[in-house]
This record gives C-alpha cells, sequence and structure tokens, in this order.
C-alpha cells in the first residue's frame, strides 16, 4: 500500500486524510532533557515555550522524577521541536535510524550551526560541498541525535 502525499493531504486507500502541517519531530530524554534544551539554544538560538515537568503536571509522579521534563518546544523560526524525559523506569535507545535535516538559506548560518554542534558532537560528515550542489555534513550532537545540515547552492 502506497500513500500520495499532495500538500498537506493524504490520499490513502481508505480516503483523504486532512493534515495540518508536517510532522513534528519529538525528541526523548533520560533525565536531561533541560540540558538539550539549552544546548540547542546555544547551537540555534531560538527559545523554548511550554515547559512543564512531571512534577508541575497533574499526573501521578514519584519524586525522583519531579524535575523531568514531561513535555516542552523549542522554536527557531521554522525549526519547531518537542521534548520529554522518560518516566523513570522506562528507557532511550539512541539510535540512527532517525535524523533531523535542517536547510540553511546561506554559508555563513551553517558553518556557525556546523561549528556549533562538533564542539561537542561527533561529526559523521564533515561539511563540505557536494555532488548534489550543496554544501553538506552530518552531525551527532551529545545527546545521540543526528542532524543532516544542508545549504543549497544558487
Amino acid at each position: 500500500m502506497v500513500d500520495v502525499v499532495i500538500n498537506t493531504k493524504v490520499y490513502h486507500k481508505k480516503g483523504v486524510l486532512n493534515m495540518k502541517g508536517q510532522a513534528t519531530p519529538y525528541l526523548m530524554f533520560d533525565g536531561n532533557a533541560k540540558e538539550a534544551l539549552e544546548y540547542y539554544i546555544e547551537v540555534f538560538g531560538g527559545e523554548i515555550s511550554n515547559l512543564q515537568t512531571y512534577g508541575e503536571a497533574d499526573y501521578p509522579t514519584p519524586p525522583e522524577a519531579s524535575d523531568r521534563v514531561i513535555h516542552a518546544q523549542f522554536k527557531k523560526d521554522d525549526l519547531f521541536i518537542m521534548v520529554s524525559d522518560t518516566f523513570p523506569g522506562n528507557s532511550v535507545e539512541v539510535g540512527n535510524n532517525i535524523s533531523l535535516a535542517l536547510e540553511f538559506e546561506n554559508e555563513e548560518e551553517i558553518q556557525r550551526v556546523y561549528e556549533t554542534l562538533y564542539l561537542k558532537g561527533t561529526v559523521l560528515m564533515e561539511l563540505q560541498d557536494t555532488f548534489w550542489g550543496a554544501k553538506y555534513a552530518k552531525v551527532k550532537d551529545p545527546f545521540g541525535v543526528i542532524w543532516d545540515l544542508n545549504q543549497p547552492k544558487t
């Protein structure tokens, strides 16, 4: 079965599914979501909103989880992600099966973000000119999130 996406409507064998916007990346952390959010502000700028801890939520929470993030949002221009810490007893398995792709408008901005990411992260592919006509890099941040950085040449 193949779904076809045209704009924000998904045409599925059972009919049309109206969807608003793009899928939002939701990143899970093991007690260090606040640290990750602070790091993303350092890398990208932007702001954190709607941060709520398990202790602040109307949710039965053991004392050791009260400072963990139950939900927060990060936004910088069109970049929007949501984050949470796992509930105690649940684990996060960091893998390489997903990455977040960012498109940049100019070389200075991709260079700045690349340099900030690699200071604490792991370079998987150095920033370079590519065969598809863009500057590109792939970096894993200290929280295991893989970022694809792409700046098309005009």
